[in-house]
């Protein structure tokens, strides 16, 4: 493969590698790119994602531990492509931040000292993974590598907001090409990008409001959708309090969705709440459901908006609190209508799923511009 260039491979499928395939988010984000390419093999030692991934594609992961694969093993695909989102627990605020010492890091390190032993190494290779990789050490290692195998780079932090969808995710993005290749735009090689982003065809995109000012972000949100064309029905805009008493499913709840009282008045000072007509809402996390501060947003269903007193809780009651539904959480993610659960996995799991997946609405289009032929 060597001295191959974009334009000719135009009349051929890409060959690729997915590791940490998840739920098939990635998947999905090639197919809506609409880049000609065979997934050869998809790897993730989940079980359960693996069990959502089949149940979609047809295909089961291999399920080993890919830290025993050999540069011969990997040589064998002859895959011109690696798609990678490993493990963001090792670089995450919320986690204990060791970095490439913790043990989750050690399977995205191995794979990619192999690529120097390779026959027949990766030519692309897109990495996702949590804003703060892009400092971490194992980023630097990754960046060493690349160096030294020919590969030139082009970095971002990119949020869905930036993309025209209310939801505020930023995340760190890596697009590597092995020389000759080359990007659209060479002059963005080897450096990391917020906004503007080169390949976006507007400028005015919406900002993530973590990274901009109170005003650029107000601004810039205007342009994002609002969160009602993400629900899954009107139905689940109104008040669910309205509901027959036969609904009940216990802890005055009428819907496994209803955020019960109890919570409420335990952390309503604490929860990030949004209308159907917002345009923004927080990122939901795999533990979304289980706890109820920082792991995204829960939804006021209420027709109208009472007047809020910060702190009074009886103001909160009002409000017809609700989580969103795993469906519209996927839709947040731009997963596609025809992406479902199979029915053994239970609630709790489908968000956990989700809070581990990743946006195909940022990553179709990154797929599109790495794949773009210079002009």
């Amino acid at each position: 493969m060597e001295g191959l260039h974009l334009s000719e491979k135009a009349n051929h499928s890409w060959t690729v590698l997915e590791f940490y395939s998840g739920i098939g988010a990635m998947r999905y984000s090639l197919l809506k790119s609409g880049i000609p390419c065979t997934v050869l093999e998809a790897f993730d030692i989940n079980d359960k994602a693996n069990d959502v991934y089949e149940y979609n594609f047809g295909h089961r992961p291999y399920q080993g531990n890919i830290q025993t694969l050999t540069a011969s093993e990997l040589d064998k695909y002859g895959a011109s492509v690696w798609l990678l989102s490993p493990p963001c627990q090792p670089y995450t605020r919320q986690g204990l931040q060791k970095d490439s010492s913790d043990a989750r890091a050690a399977s995205f390190l191995r794979i990619l000292e192999l690529i120097p032993h390779m026959i027949n190494a990766p030519l692309v290779l897109f990495v996702e993974n949590v804003v703060g990789f892009e400092t971490s050490d194992t980023h630097k290692q990754m960046m060493d590598i690349f160096a030294k195998t020919g590969f030139v780079w082009q970095e971002y932090i990119l949020s869905p907001l930036q993309f025209g969808i209310p939801y505020s995710r930023p995340r760190y993005f890596c697009l590597a090409k092995r020389e000759p290749l080359s990007f659209q735009n060479p002059s963005c090689n080897n450096q990391l990008f917020w906004t503007p982003c080169p390949f976006q065809e507007h400028e005015h995109t919406c900002a993530d409001d973590d990274y901009k000012s109170n005003e650029q972000a107000k601004n810039s949100n205007l342009s994002c959708q609002p969160i009602e064309n993400y629900l899954e029905t009107k139905t689940y805009c109104s008040n669910l309090l309205e509901r027959a008493e036969s609904d009940l499913v216990g802890d005055g709840c009428v819907s496994p969705y209803q955020v019960p009282l109890s919570l409420i008045e335990r952390w309503g000072s604490a929860m990030d709440i949004v209308y159907p007509d917002s345009k923004r809402c927080c990122c939901f996390t795999k533990s979304y459901y289980r706890y109820v501060k920082g792991t995204g947003s829960l939804l006021a269903t209420a027709q109208n908006k009472p007047h809020l007193k910060k702190g009074e809780i009886s103001s909160l009651e009002e409000l017809g609190l609700r989580y969103f539904t795993p469906r519209e959480v996927a839709n947040l993610h731009s997963l596609p209508k025809e992406f479902q659960f199979p029915q053994h996995i239970n609630l709790r799991q489908q968000y956990a799923l989700l809070g581990n997946s990743l946006s195909v609405g940022v990553v179709s289009p990154l797929l599109c511009y790495l794949f773009q032929e210079p002009s």
